[in-house]
């Protein structure tokens, strides 16, 4: 079966089409820019884009699994097209439907899918990609010292090709129409655990200074996220939810094997912290 994915150069979708042309599945990718996309050998890669649903018909063609993400594009904008490209992707034949969301914003996508009558699988984690301390990366090279805010907050943080294979099962095995998942790491651990992990794991030390919820929010901005977004990232990481902390049984439950720890996170990224 040929399998279409979404965001398929993104953080998550790029790891669902690894799993899946691993595993030997037919993978389609839809991406805004395939000259960019820098995917495995064989997966068939199409133009395409979520905020418009004309563009994504032809992708479907031949699709009996879709993987949807619930963003419309760079600025993070919650999807606005998804009862569009749910009833063309019924029209054409999909019969699995997978989907990633995140903020509550996003759940319009999720109710799109579950009124269509296809079999569903939600995939929400609440908490940190690991792949976000890649944030750290020039900094840690350059001398060592990196700033962020928050950083005595837990977060049970996932490893992006976990998420990615909790999606590709989903996709391709029986027994998970119409469940939720939300994948998390073994442990919860703060920043400045994770800056004490890089600075062990690549043998050079790193100290994380502290900056305040006033210099995160200048910082965001400067970063080019709309206001709107910014006033989440900020608002949750100042009184995260409990779901954050809690570790889950999802990645083992799902996929059958543990999920990694950031320690095994840095060792695959070392090279970007200059280790």
């Amino acid at each position: 079966m040929t399998i279409l994915v979404t965001g398929a150069t993104g953080t998550i979708g790029g790891q669902v089409v690894v799993h899946l042309a691993e595993a030997g599945h037919p993978v389609r990718a839809l991406t805004r820019r395939p000259a960019a996309a820098d995917l495995p050998a064989g997966v068939e890669v199409v133009e395409g884009d979520l905020a418009r649903p004309d563009s994504v018909g032809p992708a479907l063609e031949g699709a009996t699994a879709l993987h949807l993400i619930s963003l419309a594009g760079d600025d993070y904008r919650p999807l606005t097209t998804a009862p569009e490209i749910v009833e063309a992707a019924a029209r054409a034949g999909v019969k699995r439907i997978t989907v990633l969301t995140g903020t509550d914003e996003e759940l319009a996508t999720s109710r799109a899918v579950e009124a269509s009558g296809l079999d569903w699988t939600h995939v929400r984690p609440a908490v940190e990609y690991m792949a976000n301390r890649l944030q750290w990366a020039d900094a840690v090279r350059r001398d060592g010292v990196v700033r962020d805010g928050f950083v005595a907050r837990r977060d049970a943080m996932v490893h992006e090709a976990d998420v990615g294979a909790v999606i590709a099962t989903a996709l391709t095995e029986a027994g998970h129409a119409g469940r939720t998942y939300a994948p998390t790491g073994p442990e919860a651990i703060t920043r400045l655990d994770a800056a004490l992990i890089i600075g062990e794991v690549t043998g050079r030390p790193v100290r994380l200074d502290e900056i305040t919820e006033a210099e995160v929010r200048a910082d965001l901005l400067a970063q080019g996220l709309e206001p709107s977004a910014v006033d989440f990232v900020v608002s949750y990481e100042a009184a995260p939810p409990a779901a954050a902390s809690t570790v889950t049984s999802v990645v083992a439950d799902v996929t059958g094997r543990p999920p990694r720890s950031f320690r095994d996170w840095v060792a695959e990224h070392a090279d970007a912290f200059g280790g």
